[in-house]
């Protein structure tokens, strides 16, 4: 009894260890879990390639520091600037283009900036500048927050004048970012896709798009083994490799909210 007894607990944790060895972490962005990509995509991975994943949602900055800590398998993120530095200091070991959608700006109805219908992204964030409209800033080092800052100093805006009492950075995600500028009918870069997911609009709609600096590219990368020995690679290979794969990427252009794509795949190889 005790030597059929002991077998069965090998048995069990050989299967136990098994599952865990079949687990992966990926650190992405908040808007591939908040805009419910994630709960549309994993469970089509996992049922095809048999690998669970676990996802840490933050914004790109802290993602990539996770993966440089060797505490993710798999990074999955929106600024191709840090990208390229977290490639070149050969913490990844590709990175594959997986998927696009844009940036918009929204704001009240009401629009006191009167940026409504414009195109250039520059311009409105000058005339939100100007008026001293209030503005939500997510100030959460994500891949939005860059893109961000990136387009107000392209603007020429002094944001240490806008923190007088306009510009807010609240350090969040883009769901608590559109939270609090929906009730405070404040304005907002987002992401298309979280915004077309998101239900608490408020006073908001999209004022501003269709600028091409509102491009929002999204890459992924296997977290380089020979720096971190505790990546498993073959399930984070599998992982990137389903997500660029025609599989993989039809199953990305079939995620919509209300009829709406959400993002449109664009691997590269």
């Amino acid at each position: 009894m005790r030597k059929i007894a002991a077998v069965g607990a090998i048995l069990l944790w050989s299967t136990i260890a098994f599952a865990q060895d079949r687990t992966i972490t990926v650190a992405s962005t908040t808007s591939t879990e908040q805009s419910g990509l994630f709960g549309y995509l994993l469970p089509l991975f996992s049922k095809t390639e048999g690998v669970e994943v676990k996802v840490v949602a933050v914004g790109t900055g802290q993602a990539l520091d996770i993966g440089r800590r060797g505490d993710a398998d798999v990074v999955f993120v929106h600024d191709r600037v840090a990208e390229d530095k977290f490639m070149s200091e050969g913490q990844g070991v590709k990175r594959f283009d997986v998927m696009y959608n844009d940036f918009v700006i929204v704001g009240p109805k009401s629009d006191p900036a009167h940026i409504a219908g414009g195109k250039d992204v520059v311009e409105a964030l000058r005339k939100i500048a100007t008026a001293k409209a209030p503005f939500i800033s997510r100030g959460d080092k994500s891949g939005t927050h860059a893109a961000e800052l990136r387009l107000w100093k392209e603007a020429g805006v002094d944001l240490g004048a806008g923190k007088e009492g306009w510009y807010r950075e609240i350090g969040q995600g883009m769901g608590p970012a559109l939270n609090m500028a929906s009730s405070s009918n404040a304005y907002l870069l987002s992401d298309r896709g979280t915004w077309l997911s998101f239900k608490n609009r408020g006073e908001l709609a999209i004022l501003t798009e269709g600028d091409k600096r509102l491009f929002n590219q999204y890459g992924v990368m296997l977290v380089n083994p020979a720096k971190h020995p505790s990546v498993k690679a073959k399930e984070g290979q599998a992982f990137v490799d389903w997500l660029i794969s025609p599989k993989g990427q039809d199953a990305i252009a079939g995620y919509k909210v209300g009829g709406e794509q959400l993002f449109f795949p664009n691997a590269s190889h």
